[in-house]
């Protein structure tokens, strides 16, 4: 049997928001998957953030990768207090554009391991983009609030969570 992707819920702003919470998170399931479709009010480019559980200690870090075909960039950041995928692109509020981002929890629900992000996006600048962070708690992730580093997220941003059995 494939892996099944259950659809958890689902929030699509109607007015421009500070952040977004996915609150009592089941156990359920072996892995989360989050799809969104971001744009900021910030005319600068900023980063998608996320937090666990409502953790703003210093644990959270990341290494990423960014390419548009003739020039790359990659960066690490650790004792963070929050998860970042690079770039929400400033051009998206002007041009009407919103910047796709798909993030994988692995083991979400274990108690005994750190908690591993996975995280893919391009943003209008024509970068694409790869990043994997952790969470350094071994605290079973019953909530997310996802916001951008600066600014509120614009009116239109969808945000899917999907719950994922193993087969």
């Amino acid at each position: 049997m494939p892996n099944t992707y259950t659809e958890l819920a689902t929030q699509t702003l109607a007015t421009a928001a500070s952040s977004v919470t996915f609150s009592s998170i089941s156990a359920s399931y072996t892995d989360l998957v989050l799809i969104a479709s971001v744009q900021t009010v910030s005319n600068n480019d900023t980063d998608f953030c996320m937090q666990v559980n409502g953790d703003t200690s210093n644990i959270y870090s990341r290494t990423y990768v960014l390419g548009n075909g003739t020039s790359a960039l990659s960066g690490r950041t650790g004792n963070s207090n929050r998860f970042a995928v690079p770039s929400i692109s400033a051009e998206s509020v002007n041009a009407g554009v919103f910047t796709p981002v798909i993030t994988n929890l692995q083991n979400y629900s274990n108690s005994t391991t750190y908690k591993t992000f996975l995280n893919r996006t391009a943003n209008s600048k024509g970068y694409l983009g790869a990043t994997v962070g952790l969470w350094s708690s071994t605290a079973a992730i019953t909530s997310l609030t996802l916001f951008a580093a600066s600014g509120n997220l614009n009116t239109g941003s969808t945000f899917t969570l999907y719950g994922i059995l193993a087969a």
